[in-house]
């Protein structure tokens, strides 16, 4: 994928901007209703939410260690690495989404959660636009991001943001149709 660096990052903090208003919305509902499951097996809207801060907690403070360190200038063009795009392509979810494996660390099934969860989540989308911001002023393909789930393998950081910003869409969906059935 090749595209350029203002337009992906102006798409993302767009994304971005919507997460935190959809999150915003579901201060409004019930714990009740934000713990409830479809079946016994599967996540509450809580504990989608509580799944993307514990990434949020790996990915927010690696991507800004990364800019901050960084000394390289803005590049008008970020090419996505191969690994990168897969990884990003992955997240986006389909017309039906697919059900993906998640690591135990990552799994919030069956945790006491409240509302908190959901400011947490929203507090951590408003760090993300304040990456987006800064990452305006260095390469996003020179400056390289480990992963949560290997410290072998890095991505560039704009394909970080991607798997990152992506994999929040996916379960921001989800929400939403969970909060449709309920």
């Amino acid at each position: 994928m090749k595209i350029s660096t203002s337009q992906l990052l102006n798409e993302l903090k767009i994304q971005v901007q919507e997460h935190s208003h959809v999150a915003e919305n579901l201060l409004h509902e019930s714990e009740a209703k934000l713990n409830s499951r479809a079946s016994h097996e599967s996540w509450s809207v809580l504990e989608c939410l509580e799944h993307l801060n514990r990434y949020g907690n790996f990915y927010i403070p690696e991507i800004s260690h990364r800019i901050s360190a960084s000394q390289t200038s803005p590049a008008p063009i970020f090419k996505s690495g191969i690994l990168g795009n897969y990884f990003a392509q992955s997240m986006l979810p389909g017309e039906k989404l697919k059900k993906m494996k998640t690591f135990k660390s990552m799994n919030p099934i069956n945790s006491q959660l409240d509302k908190r969860v959901v400011e947490e989540f929203i507090r951590q989308q408003q760090q993300l636009l304040e990456l987006l911001e800064k990452a305006r002023n260095i390469d996003l393909s020179k400056v390289k991001t480990n992963i949560s789930i290997s410290k072998l393998v890095k991505l560039k950081l704009g394909d970080t943001f991607r798997f990152v910003i992506y994999h929040n869409e996916r379960h921001i969906l989800q929400t939403k149709k969970m909060m449709k059935n309920f």
